[in-house]
Order: C-alpha cells, then structure tokens, then sequence
C-alpha cells in the first residue's frame, strides 16, 4: 500500500509539471523550498509536527562563475504558543529576515517579516490552516556603477556625461503583505500529506528607482505559490519525500520538483543520511545531500545548469546550504502534540 501511494504521489508531481509552461523568474528563492517555510508561505508559521519551535538559516550564492554573483541569506524562527487556550488548535508566530545582493550595481533587497498563524484540527486526520504575514523592505541601489547608452562617445564610456536617465531615488522602502492556507491529512502513522498556496504582495506596494510616470504602473504584481509535498516511511531505514513547488508572478513562473529520502544511520533516528534529486523546469537539475543529528539538520544542494545559459557557467548554477534546529518545550514536552509526522524514533 505504501508502495502504490509513494508511486501516485510521484505520478502525480510529474503529470502536474508535463502541464506547466515555465520560464525563468529571478525573484528571491531558493532551490530547499521545504527548508524555508515561512517565505513559501505564511501558513507554515507553527506548523510544527515534531517540535515546539524551530531556527533556521539559508545561504544561497548563484552564478559565482559570472564576474557579479548573486547570493541571498536568510534567517527565520517560529513556535507553536496559546496551544494551552485552543482545546483542538493552536497559534503560530514567527519572523523571517532575507537579504540579496545582485548585479553590478549590488541591487541590494532586506526584507523583514513578522508572521502569525492559526491551525485547527479536523478530526483526528486533517489539520486546516490559515496565515498571513506583513513586512519591511528595503531595496538600494549603487547608480554610479552603471554605465548608460548616453554616456558612450563612441570610443569608451564617459561615466561623468549625463546618463538620460530620471533617477528619482537610489533607496526606496515599502510595505509588504502576504497571506496563506495549508491542509494537511496523515490518515496513519506513515504517511502524512501536505499543500498549500499562498498569495504574496497583496498590498502590491510601489517600487521604482525612476521619476513616476502617469502611464506606468510600477505597482509590484501579486505572486502566487502552491506547493505539495509527503513524507511516506517506507520501513524502519527509510523515509521518503516527494515534493513540489510553483510560483508565478506576472508573465513569470517556476516549477521545481522531485523527492528526497531519510536513511536511519544509527537505528534509534538520532542520525540521519538526506540525499534527493530536484528538477526546475527548464532551468537546473538540483542534487542535494545531507546529514541529521538529533534535532539538528544541515543539508546542501547543488543547481546545474540545463539551459541555454550554461554555455556561460559550464553548467554551474547555485550552490545552498541549509542549517535548521527543532527545538521542545522543556515545561510540557510532547503534551497537545495532535500531528505526528513519520519518524524513526
């Protein structure tokens, strides 16, 4: 049986990328979506199965081979609180903070969020939940490091001749708002399911560099993700994971799916072997690694390069890391715990 579910989850995930027409998007992302739950969506706040609370961290460099990478950080934490006031639920609250340098003008983003919660138990085999988070961002510029059409006399490029450009700003702020819904159904102790969608930009908040213009809309549009995944414990050595993730915004959207797998090293689960294989449509082939002690988690991935621009990297894409800590409440360890994931222990 488990065998025949691991199988239509998988079938389905790729009949659902067969359907999708993908391009490229260079908004923030990161290849371990399933390790950076809170900018996947606001819902995931508090949706802990086997812990109180969890820390974690993302570093992300992209196209180190090119003369200007790009890299991206981030940090976040949530918890599970007021699980004491709701009999057959419990609140979520937690913060993210992302940080990207691009390009050679270092386009520099900073984004802070706070995000809160709610999930409620459906029976004894579903859980419905609903979150939303609301944020700073900040994003600067270095003008003086580009270089325009105007400026080139025709033999090199006169950085001290007017660039024609109506610069309003080189340091612009706004406030962000995103919301979410997740569900969830483990009908046994093997098997548990998981989706979501979320919409990002509800507010969809102003940002440009340039003087305004009356006939342009620099209002940023909304994006929207949905993603499935499933943890299916095949016996006591093995732990299967399949998932996927979509995001389109505007004209652009990304599709990256694949599955990877827990392998019980030391045969009470406090040590773990993580290896999988991810796919982003038409972009990168994404292997992964890593290693689990505890309640301590490290896992690195690696994007090759399948489009037309590895002619440029050598197939080199992205390398990222991922370090994440779930922690228990010491005062009432394990009490209202009503999901439970598949587990070694």
């Amino acid at each position: 049986m488990l065998a025949q579910l691991a199988a239509s989850v998988i079938l389905f995930l790729v009949l659902t990328a067969a359907g999708s027409t993908v391009a490229r998007a260079q908004d923030l992302h990161f290849s371990q979506f399933f390790h950076s739950p809170l900018t996947t969506n606001p819902a995931n706040t508090g949706f802990l199965p086997e812990s109180d609370y969890r820390l974690g961290a993302h570093y992300r460099s992209q196209w180190s081979s090119i003369p200007v990478p790009f890299r991206t950080m981030s940090i976040f934490g949530d918890a599970q609180v007021f699980r004491d006031r709701f009999e057959t639920g419990w609140i979520g609250l937690g913060g993210v903070i992302l940080h990207d340098k691009a390009g050679s003008g270092n386009l520099t983003s900073t984004k802070i969020y706070a995000s809160a919660a709610y999930h409620q138990m459906l029976g004894n085999t579903g859980l419905l939940s609903a979150g939303f988070n609301i944020g700073w961002a900040n994003k600067r510029v270095d003008i003086a490091k580009f270089t325009f059409d105007n400026q080139w006399n025709g033999q090199f490029f006169d950085i001290q001749a007017p660039s024609g450009e109506a610069f309003a700003a080189n340091n612009i702020n706004y406030l962000d708002v995103q919301f979410g819904l997740n569900y969830a159904y483990f009908p046994t102790d093997n098997i548990y399911i998981h989706a979501g969608f979320s919409m990002h930009h509800l507010n969809r908040p102003k940002e440009t560099f340039f003087v305004e213009k009356p006939d342009y809309d620099n209002r940023i549009s909304p994006r929207y993700i949905a993603f499935a995944d499933a943890m299916i414990k095949l016996n006591d050595q093995w732990i299967l994971s399949p998932g996927a993730y979509f995001s389109m915004q505007a004209e652009a959207m990304e599709l990256a799916m694949g599955l990877h797998a827990n392998y019980n090293l030391s045969g009470d689960g406090e040590q773990q072997l993580l290896a999988g294989l991810y796919y982003r449509g038409g972009d990168a082939l994404i292997p992964m690694v890593g290693y689990q002690w505890k309640n301590v988690r490290f896992m690195f991935s690696y994007d090759a390069t399948t489009s037309s621009l590895r002619n440029y990297t050598n197939i080199y894409g992205a390398t990222e890391f991922a370090l994440l800590y779930n922690g228990l409440y010491s005062d009432y360890q394990g009490d209202k715990r009503q999901t439970l994931c598949p587990s070694f222990r």
